[in-house]
């Protein structure tokens, strides 16, 4: 039988080989808010550069050990702005055994609070995420309009020039790797600039049917969608986006020819496939990190907070995880199972997330003091129901996902939830994944997890409760299934269905 270490060198061997096949045609450049890099200035006025958190930066990381590519991110913090005056051009990346090259977009500090913290962050992403209280919010004043016309417009005009400048410096036509709501109006902009540069526009999150989108006043949502369709691929993380975002075309876009079988968009004579591809896992990546000495340090010391039931939940704190709803699921199991006291406990670890939107805040105030609501109506001196971990701590949370013998993934809704592929991966001890419908893991995973419906706290309380009585075997099945598909479908499969098709474009093109 292949030993996992082997398995993982044979895919990454076939990885590096389209890897190489890419870099054989073209460059490749990738444009996203954020760059792999975060530099901040240190009290003595130096720069620092660390690496920048997030899936996208795992998942890119993999293929620039094979292949150069070129990233361009804004400048957002002090530290990125000096860097970019003074560098005046690209950067090498201070990340070691990976040759990528940072180039930033420098916009007017207004420019960008205009773009990210009005109109992208949180209108955009409460409109993709269904979580505007509609009677009330939002109210789409001037602020809006300005922060479209001043903002969204002129941050992805300026990303479409740099992009189009970072092509000119060696004269080939590079691949173009577009990420996220940040940049839908990108493709067209730099479409004008480069017409012969295969592009694919991936939107991390959920994309919504026409209604909810017409939150947006309609001039807004067309150029959204009629700018974003002229990348020659726009790519989802589920079929269920791909479905959405086909009949919004057919909505907004007056003219458009859409091929709901062959899922293609033919707007003003161009042809948009429209796909998913499932983000992953660095399967072999997370599994070293897990057997290190770090984790196995934060694995000894929860051990101390485990009982026979060990039910481990990990979030960002912010409303679609959906966080209340969980303990308020634990809260119902505690009161109508009373033989599981002392016997379960449930460990959240939340990262802090957002503070200066005041929602956030709100809701982080609300589950907290609901987690000790449920620890003084139920703990004694010794036993407290539910621990509460408020802090960005990666290897203590993985350290948690070894332990679990039920993992809660329940989002409102999700683009994925890479937490559904990190647990199931790292975990020990045959563990339930209990996950929510409207997650986007749910598409690849489903079928051997327990599903729920994310606003049933009823049948949130049965899935866990099917989950502690679940047998032995049946344990073991599900999760050796569970680990055998992310494996199967990590991040390098990821990237190497997105550069094979990019590569299909460009060789339709020569």
């Amino acid at each position: 039988m292949e030993s996992r270490q082997s398995y993982f060198d044979k895919k990454q061997e076939r990885f590096q080989e389209v890897c190489q096949r890419m870099l054989a045609e073209r460059r490749l450049i990738v444009a996203s808010n954020r760059g792999p890099v975060d530099y901040s200035l240190t009290p003595d006025g130096s720069l620092r550069g660390q690496r920048g958190g997030g899936g996208l930066v795992v998942a890119l990381s993999s293929c620039s050990r094979f292949i150069p590519l070129t990233w361009v991110a804004t400048a957002v913090s002090e530290g990125d702005r000096r860097l970019a005056e003074e560098a005046g051009g690209r950067i090498r990346a201070p990340l070691p055994e990976q040759e990528i090259y940072l180039r930033f977009v420098v916009v007017p500090r207004s420019v960008y609070h205009r773009f990210y913290s009005v109109f992208c962050n949180p209108l955009l992403w409460f409109i993709q995420h269904y979580m505007w209280n509609t009677p009330r919010t939002p109210s789409l004043g001037r602020a809006v309009y300005e922060a479209w016309e001043q903002g969204y417009v002129r941050v992805n005009q300026a990303f479409a020039r740099a992009v189009a400048e970072e092509a000119g410096e060696d004269g080939r036509t590079p691949f173009i790797f577009l990420h996220d709501y940040h940049l839908y109006l990108a493709p067209a902009e730099i479409r004008q600039l480069l017409p012969d540069a295969p592009i694919l526009h991936f939107t991390h999150i959920p994309w919504p049917g026409p209604r909810y989108w017409s939150i947006l006043p309609e001039f807004m949502r067309r150029e959204i969608h009629e700018k974003i369709c002229a990348a020659d691929i726009v790519s989802f993380q589920t079929m269920r986006d791909v479905r959405d975002f086909l009949v919004c075309c057919e909505e907004f876009l007056k003219g458009a020819s859409v091929d709901h079988r062959a899922c293609t968009v033919t707007h003003d004579d161009w042809l948009t496939r429209v796909t998913y591809y499932p983000i992953s896992i660095d399967a072999a990546g997370l599994s070293r990190f897990a057997g290190s000495r770090e984790v196995q340090r934060y694995e000894e010391s929860l051990s101390m907070l485990r009982r026979e039931i060990t039910i481990v939940r990990v979030d960002r704190a912010e409303p679609s995880k959906n966080i209340i709803r969980g303990f308020r699921a634990y809260d119902n199991l505690l009161e109508r199972y009373p033989g599981l006291h002392r016997h379960v406990v449930l460990l959240a670890f939340l990262v802090p997330s957002r503070a200066e939107v005041s929602l956030y805040r709100t809701y982080t105030r609300d589950l907290l003091e609901l987690a000790e609501a449920i620890n003084g109506k139920y703990g004694d001196d010794e036993w407290r129901p539910i621990h509460v971990f408020y802090e960005d701590n990666y290897a203590q949370a993985i350290a948690a996902m070894r332990l679990y013998d039920i993992l809660l993934v329940n989002p409102i809704i999700d683009g994925m939830n890479l937490v559904a592929k990190e647990g199931p991966l790292v975990n020990t001890r045959d563990g339930v994944l209990v996950l929510s419908e409207m997650a986007g893991a749910h598409e690849q995973l489903g079928e051997y997890a327990l599903s729920i419906c994310p606003t049933d706290l009823e049948g949130t309380v049965r899935a866990l409760y099917a989950a502690i009585t679940m047998p032995a075997e049946e344990k073991r099945r599900r999760a050796a299934a569970l680990r055998r598909a992310i494996q199967e479908e990590d991040i390098t499969f990821w990237m190497q269905r997105q550069f094979r098709d990019l590569m299909a474009v460009s060789r339709r093109r020569q």
